[in-house]
């Protein structure tokens, strides 16, 4: 009867065909099952893609639809026109091109200066012991709880007084701003100590029994290690900087040194109707560095922050 009841349950009957017997092996489910177990993910997976996708979709609909207002744009365009991406060249009250540059400037300064500095000062808690080591860590952790925008009121009245000392570091200077940005060189210290401590330290002491210095051993064999947490970091950061308004409409108000996020606000603020076509372009150029940047980095994003995050 055991046999009888076995030999069913492992034959599958195909209509107009011999039976199939099922594989032992075969430890995937099925049916009903595959559906409990695995086929819910796949529906919230498509439900988050078009969740995702439906704003783009309008951004690039309204880039190319040539009246540029929020009535007359659908979420599929129906009409393709590349007045909207002229008229970013060539309207000189609308400097797009130099708001374009001062981003790309501020950005890259900012995400070296913060990966150089935060990569120093992770190597040294990782791999030094000293007085007020743990004391550093928790304070810097407790200063990134609290945001930048809390001290913008002291931050003002300093470089307005910083200004008049030094006026290509005061206000309305791309100097300035990528200065206060510095500020915050040391944010990324936590997450990059984390893959640091996942290097074996026997590389540190090998290269040093060889009479290599710590510098040496900082930059040509530590740093070719830890090559995605750096990645993953300068793309944190980049997105940052590129997507940073508050601090910048406060402290560039002239149109020359104005970056993207609060040019492309003030025009659209101008007319939030008319203006969406104009904004729309704008959005689109300006998310081309984001989108290299994070396909060239691809490969090292997802071990540099599951690797930093693990390790503590």
């Amino acid at each position: 009867m055991s046999a009888t009841t076995q030999t069913t349950s492992d034959t599958l009957s195909t209509a107009g065909g011999p039976p199939l017997r099922r594989d032992p092996n075969d430890t995937q489910p099925h049916g009903a099952r595959w559906w409990r177990e695995i086929g819910w993910r796949h529906i919230v997976g498509v439900v988050a893609i078009v969740y995702a996708l439906i704003p783009i979709l309008y951004v690039v609909s309204a880039s190319f639809n040539p009246i540029g207002s929020v009535s007359a744009t659908n979420l599929i365009p129906t009409q393709f026109s590349l007045t909207h991406y002229e008229s970013l060249f060539n309207d000189p009250n609308r400097p797009y091109a130099r708001w374009y540059l001062n981003t790309i400037i501020v950005a890259v300064v900012v995400v070296s200066a913060q990966v150089f500095f935060s990569a120093l000062a992770a190597y040294a808690f990782s791999r030094f012991r000293f007085r007020g080591r743990r004391g550093g860590l928790l304070t810097l952790l407790l200063v990134q709880m609290f945001p930048q925008f809390l001290a913008v009121v002291a931050l003002f009245q300093l470089f307005s007084s910083v200004g008049e000392v030094f006026p290509a570091f005061g206000l309305d200077t791309l100097a300035g701003y990528i200065l206060l940005l510095l500020g915050g060189s040391l944010g990324q210290v936590w997450l990059i100590k984390g893959f640091f401590d996942s290097v074996p330290k026997e590389l540190d002491e090998a290269a040093k029994i060889d009479g290599a210095g710590h510098a040496q051993v900082y930059f040509q064999i530590i740093l070719p290690l830890v090559r995605p947490i750096l990645a993953v970091t300068g793309l944190i950061a980049f997105v940052s900087v590129i997507g940073e308004f508050l601090l910048a409409s406060i402290f560039l108000r002239e149109t020359a040194v104005k970056t993207l996020a609060v040019g492309m606000y003030t025009v659209l603020d101008g007319d939030r109707s008319n203006n969406l076509g104009w904004f729309a372009a704008a959005a689109v150029l300006a998310s081309i560095p984001v989108v290299l940047l994070f396909q060239y980095l691809q490969k090292y994003i997802v071990g540099g922050i599951t690797a930093g995050a693990v390790k503590g």
